[in-house]
């Protein structure tokens, strides 16, 4: 049961959800829940118009139905992420404010506006801030999807990049890992859009160790760190595995020295601003740096 609290009639509202990710499915799913009562309740309140504010979109990984083998060539599973966009547009918001998507097509599930705001500036700013030796640093894919992310950093750091072919026997598990680059005595930085129970970049930091890489950080926007993954990364041979607060960390930074956090409010702060004055938001955030 939802009730805002004072009038909305006529108001240009933007609903913040950032509780995702907190202790497992059920409360994702509540959160998800709230979100779409709230942004009903605004509406039916007779807001001028309902902007959701969700850091990390959830379901954005389910974005398409896999192939699989010769036997059963087309899985049955759901397209989610198109259900949640469904399911925010009847609700009745206006437009969507997000930030890294898991694919970009995720914005063309939406007949309404949707910003799909980058951590990238704040990665380089990062970078830049705390790796002394980013000058000789190798960015690196743990995958050939985030191959497009990773040589945009590397373009505008100008360094080398390079990226790790993996071959999945089934969901959250690696079968083979095949390293493209040479890394050998050089920094080398990871990174992608998110982690979840972190055995993909945890066998990528082994493999950049092997191959000769001096250190080993990984840069995440959204990090989910569910079932093993923090016994996993205390384990593994990273300096540190930065993410940014799209997801709260407190409780995983107790439990795990090694993860930092890169503060993304700000940019969420003037992307709101930006949408209330009717100027651009997603050129800013693509293309100028912080």
């Amino acid at each position: 049961s939802v009730e805002i609290g004072e009038s909305v009639r006529g108001e240009d509202v933007y609903i913040i959800q950032s509780g995702w990710g907190q202790s497992g499915c059920g409360e994702i799913n509540d959160n998800l829940m709230e979100l779409l009562i709230m942004i009903n309740a605004c509406k039916i309140a007779s807001s001028s118009r309902v902007t959701a504010v969700i850091p990390c979109f959830p379901y954005a990984r389910q974005d398409k139905k896999d192939k699989k083998g010769a036997v059963e060539r087309w899985s049955r599973a759901p397209i989610s992420a198109k259900l949640v966009a469904n399911m925010l547009s009847v609700a009745g918001a206006d437009h969507i404010i997000t930030m890294d998507l898991h694919a970009s097509q995720i914005q063309g599930f939406f007949d309404i506006p949707v910003d799909n705001l980058y951590a990238e500036p704040a990665v380089l700013q990062w970078i830049k801030e705390n790796i002394l030796e980013w000058k000789n640093c190798i960015i690196v894919s743990p995958d050939a999807g985030g191959a497009k992310r990773v040589t945009s950093i590397a373009d505008r750091l100008n360094v080398e990049f390079a990226l790790i072919h993996k071959e999945r026997k089934r969901a959250n598990e690696v079968d083979r890992m095949v390293l493209v680059g040479d890394v050998k005595d050089r920094v080398a930085i990871l990174v992608d859009d998110m982690a979840d129970t972190c055995g993909t970049i945890c066998h990528a930091a082994d493999k950049l160790v092997s191959a000769g890489a001096t250190k080993v950080y990984a840069i995440l926007t959204h990090g989910i760190f569910s079932g093993p993954a923090i016994s996993r990364i205390n384990n593994a041979a990273f300096e540190a595995v930065v993410v940014t607060n799209t997801i709260p960390q407190e409780e995983k930074m107790k439990h795990c020295p090694k993860i930092q956090f890169i503060d993304i409010s700000m940019i969420l702060a003037e992307a709101i601003r930006r949408t209330h004055n009717g100027e651009s938001v997603s050129y800013l955030f693509s293309h100028v740096p912080l």
